[in-house]
């Protein structure tokens, strides 16, 4: 959802479903299960879901609205800004009817309060802010759901299996590169600061991977002893290789008959060889690149495939589309909201193609690039100073989003970015020629 589209009605409707699928994220989990282990790529669930709350609270009832906090204790308790994440598991968090009173609350209070304002630009933008900034953590409790093998969420009602498919021999697409701005452009659309603003680049000719790499793919690698060769592996991620002491991906083990399957949630398959691989970390995706004599895209060459119209130039300027397909959102033109229960195959989706013909830009699972998430030229911080500014530098971008993540927060422009080490988001990659 943009700023074009971000209506009273639209709005309601949004914030009315993203707090639906927050509290079937976290039902049927026992007391236990919504606090979990502490671990570093975790949040309690408990804590979390109250934390996504607390940010609607935060910036569109007190800092947009001007109200009062609606507990004393919410800053102490839920500002994650201010809270380590280790300590998250020590504080009195209220009961669970308890938070889901407060969350409830929260909304109510949002929801009057839209009725009330005038919707200008800048209340647009606090509004979908902490709409998307939800919609971000019902990714991250997704994936917390997949790493502490909790049961899939009860929404997902989607495919189990794609159909299979075997017609996705990889090949490359020549891209011819040229004058390209990379980043968001100033429409009246909601973007994050990162995005901002497109600024010319020249991109030279190079060539893509016309899909994602799929499990049989990366299959090769491990089963030509990619996990035991040092040679693929530079010596940061060699020695993390083994400190996690990891042979193939975390979620694959060979059964019984010695077939290969992957936990999904907290049930084991056969895994599905032309879906793409996913909870592939970019240490592991560059060891492959290695393995397999190719390389990791920039994020501006990701980005000039993704939206690149090769049939449109203006002023020697290679034009961009907001989405592969087109400027549209088409959420059956890729794998996104859930709609199946995981990934597909690389090749289903030929309707979401990119000008250039790439698949699956958008959706399935997100792609590394080869890129340390930096600030664009003349950066400068929106009022949610610590979305961007403490992350650049130590972590790498990816693009494109997942099967989990919602088609309204996406578009080419959109940057995503984990640290390198993280293989337990859903996170894929393809390759460029070298």
């Amino acid at each position: 959802m943009n700023n074009h589209h971000a209506t009273i009605g639209n709005l309601t409707a949004a914030l009315l479903d993203v707090r639906s699928r927050t509290l079937a994220l976290v039902e049927g989990l026992n007391e236990q299960q919504l606090l979990g282990p502490i671990l570093p790529t975790v949040n309690p669930l408990q804590w979390e879901i109250a934390h996504a709350a607390y940010f609607h609270e935060l910036w569109v009832l007190r800092h947009l609205g001007q109200q009062q906090a609606i507990r004393s204790d919410v800053d102490a308790l839920f500002d994650s800004i201010s809270i380590q994440h280790e300590d998250r598991w020590q504080l009195p968090l209220p009961s669970l009817s308890e938070t889901f009173e407060y969350m409830n609350n929260v909304l109510q209070a949002e929801l009057l309060q839209l009725k009330s304002i005038e919707l200008n630009d800048t209340a647009k933008y606090y509004y979908l802010l902490a709409l998307f900034h939800e919609d971000m953590h019902n990714e991250a409790f997704t994936y917390t759901r997949q790493t502490l093998g909790y049961s899939k969420p009860s929404y997902i009602q989607g495919n189990e299996k794609s159909e299979l498919s075997f017609s996705h021999a990889q090949t490359d697409i020549k891209i011819p590169g040229g004058k390209f701005l990379l980043g968001a452009e100033r429409n009246g659309e909601f973007i994050f600061d990162n995005e901002k603003w497109a600024h010319e680049i020249i991109v030279t000719p190079f060539k893509i991977a016309k899909y994602a790499v799929s499990n049989e793919d990366y299959l090769e690698f491990v089963e030509a002893g990619g996990y035991q060769n040092k040679k693929f592996w530079d010596h940061i991620s060699w020695q993390w290789r083994c400190e996690n002491e990891l042979e193939h991906p975390i979620y694959w083990k060979k059964d019984a008959d010695r077939r290969w399957t992957a936990r999904q949630f907290d049930q084991w398959g056969i895994l599905e060889p032309t879906h793409a691989v996913m909870h592939i970390s970019w240490y592991e995706a560059q060891a492959f690149c290695s393995w397999a004599n190719r390389r990791l895209p920039t994020e501006a060459e990701w980005e000039f495939a993704a939206a690149g119209d090769p049939s449109d130039h203006a002023c020697g300027v290679v034009q961009k589309r907001v989405f592969p397909w087109g400027n549209e959102l088409r959420n059956d033109h890729a794998n996104l909201d859930s709609v199946n229960l995981g990934t597909v195959a690389v090749d289903a989706y030929p309707q979401g193609d990119s000008a250039f013909g790439c698949r699956q830009m958008i959706g399935n699972v997100w792609e590394w690039t080869a890129s340390t998430f930096l600030p664009y030229p003349g950066f400068s911080p929106d009022g949610y100073a610590e979305y961007s500014r403490p992350l650049f530098g130590q972590t790498k971008v990816v693009r494109g989003g997942a099967w989990t993540t919602r088609g309204r927060m996406l578009r080419n422009t959109w940057r995503n970015y984990y640290g390198p080490a993280r293989n337990d988001v859903f996170a894929g990659f393809r390759t460029c020629a070298k």
